[in-house]
């Protein structure tokens, strides 16, 4: 878990492999992400332009933190290389440096 200020770019990365620790892309690669007032935003590559693809087996989302508190997201994929993985960050309000 990481802590973040208001109003920060987050970047939340996938890395997708097989059994053997290889790069996959899977079938299908989502993102769901949960902000603090509990409003969720799916995102589904190939579909979405902010779930981007950087390499093989690598993918990510850009988020604006914009909102004080605990955010949750979820990674899934779907067919070939199925799996999932969960996490979760805060974001804090930037006090004045003393």
């Amino acid at each position: 878990m990481a802590n973040y200020y208001d109003d920060q770019a987050v970047k939340l990365q996938a890395t997708f492999t097989d059994e053997d620790g290889a790069a996959l892309d899977p079938t299908a690669v989502y993102c769901i992400v949960k902000d603090p007032s509990g409003n969720i935003a799916t995102y589904q590559y190939g579909v979405d332009a902010e779930l981007v693809k950087s390499d093989t087996g690598i993918y990510y989302v850009v988020v604006d933190a914009d909102e004080v508190g605990v955010w949750f997201y979820r990674w899934y994929s779907t067919g070939t290389g199925q799996a999932a993985g969960e996490g979760r960050f805060d974001v804090e309000t930037l006090t004045a440096w003393s």
